[in-house]
């Protein structure tokens, strides 16, 4: 597939550190703007702040006179038929103009059909009508925003028998078309390895991480399929696993350090624990740095 034409694409906003940061809750928003934790960044989830104001509002523009933000939206629906909705985008376009957030990122997947919305992120098969119809979705979003939105590869549970592309393939055609971005999700492709069976390094050897601005590190439900095989489950409910943890240093060394998130979104532990984890974070983001000095790079 041919490039694109597109303008010079960039991140409009207070640059977003290579350092640890993490997700923002509500139940954590008092405690952070008394104590005024030492943390890198916050991400904050579009779909949250989409109402006109209140309290949510009140306490995200308080954060951010402090840290830098990311902006990390779930209902764009990307991978799906139809193009995003118009109001919806029209409401994430507003979002980024009032917060200018470092970094805006996005999921590769489909969430919505017919004016009809799942609580889900679902799949797409890795095919080159897909992928030219992701291109042009990406573009549109891109262009409505004026910058560069990032994609998040996804947690599979399934392969499509029409894929004719590999996971990565796909995520580096749909880069060089578009000029986007990559969210580069370790825990994801942790999950996606042992539910089909593949080397989670030998995926990262072969990502695009040339385009990757930022990593995410969560935790995953342990379970097992009908038939007794492992499964696991991507529900942001618990700690970063040890796995996920070496794959995010093998990620690093290709990478070189860039902003580094700690996902939890169920089961939500006291500020504290969060920290500890993003202690972690930067301390392997300290280590690549002294090693590979070189590779030290401001998301863009």
């Amino acid at each position: 597939m041919a490039p694109t034409s597109h303008p010079r694409l960039c991140n409009q906003g207070g640059p977003v550190p290579a350092s640890a940061g993490i997700g923002l809750k509500a139940m954590h928003c008092d405690e952070i703007l008394s104590s005024r934790p030492r943390i890198g960044w916050f991400e904050f989830h579009a779909e949250n702040y989409m109402g006109a104001g209140g309290l949510p509002h009140r306490q995200l523009t308080a954060i951010a006179a402090h840290y830098p933000l990311s902006m990390h939206g779930v209902g764009l629906s990307l991978g799906g038929e139809a193009p995003p909705d118009k109001a919806h985008l029209q409401r994430l376009r507003a979002l980024a103009e009032r917060y200018r957030p470092g970094l805006v990122s996005e999921h590769l997947a489909w969430c919505g059909r017919g004016g009809h919305y799942f609580n889900d992120l679902l799949p797409t098969p890795y095919t080159p009508r897909t992928l030219e119809r992701l291109c042009a979705h990406v573009d549109l979003v891109q262009t409505a925003l004026g910058r560069q939105i990032l994609i998040e590869n996804p947690a599979v549970y399934l392969r499509f028998e029409e894929s004719c592309l590999t996971e990565t393939e796909f995520l580096e055609k749909l880069t060089r078309a578009t000029g986007c971005g990559l969210l580069l999700d370790v825990n994801n492709v942790h999950v996606s390895a042992v539910n089909l069976g593949f080397e989670p390094l030998a995926y990262l050897e072969a990502f695009p991480v040339h385009a990757v601005a930022e990593i995410h590190l969560a935790g995953h439900l342990d379970e097992s399929s009908a038939a007794g095989a492992p499964l696991l489950i991507d529900d942001h409910g618990s700690p970063v696993a040890e796995p996920v943890w070496q794959l995010f240093a093998a990620a690093l060394r290709l990478c070189g350090p860039v902003p580094a998130l700690i996902e939890r979104d169920n089961n939500i532990p006291p500020l504290a624990e969060l920290m500890r984890e993003a202690a972690r974070a930067d301390q392997m983001l300290a280590a690549e740095a002294r090693t590979a000095p070189g590779a030290l790079r401001a998301a863009s």
